[in-house]
């Protein structure tokens, strides 16, 4: 066999091989939870619960996170973490990752809130990544609305 066909047929098996390794499905990432941290100056701090669900049949390592918050098609919090870690393959782990809200993101939402009616649906977009080692990074995006509470109407 000559040395050039041999080389290619290493190049093609170590492709083939880097792609069996990364995820083929997509990671499942819900928020589940929201912890207060101590404040610092103007700023609100929280802790993003985040459950990351895992449908593929290889681990997936991380080494940092990033998180963004949008409500009503304006940013409200962001974060950054430098945890590391792994999710199980066909598994699931629970993620921290503390996120700021300024004073100014807190005026916009209650700015655009008061012109929302009782009822009205409020958008929201959490996008995000877990820093990848070898394989890359895992970038996620999840939305919905917020449903504003009903009140009863009293004669």
């Amino acid at each position: 066999m000559p040395l050039k066909s041999f080389i290619c047929l290493i190049a093609v098996l170590a492709l083939s091989g880097c792609t069996m390794l990364s995820p083929s499905d997509p990671l499942r990432i819900d928020l589940v939870g929201l912890e207060p941290l101590p404040a610092q100056g103007m700023e609100m701090r929280f802790a993003v619960v985040l459950r990351v669900q895992n449908p593929n049949d290889s681990v997936i390592d991380y080494n940092g996170l990033s998180v963004e918050l949008d409500v009503n098609h304006q940013p409200l919090a962001s974060g950054v973490s430098d945890a590391s870690g792994q999710v199980p393959r066909f598994g699931e782990a629970l993620l921290k990752i503390p996120v700021t809200i300024s004073a100014f993101s807190v005026m916009r939402q209650a700015w655009a809130a008061a012109g929302y009616q009782q009822g009205r649906n409020l958008p929201y977009e959490l996008r995000g990544k877990l820093g990848g080692g070898l394989f890359g990074t895992a970038r996620f995006n999840s939305a919905g609305t917020l449903n504003w509470p009903q009140t009863a109407n009293t004669p």
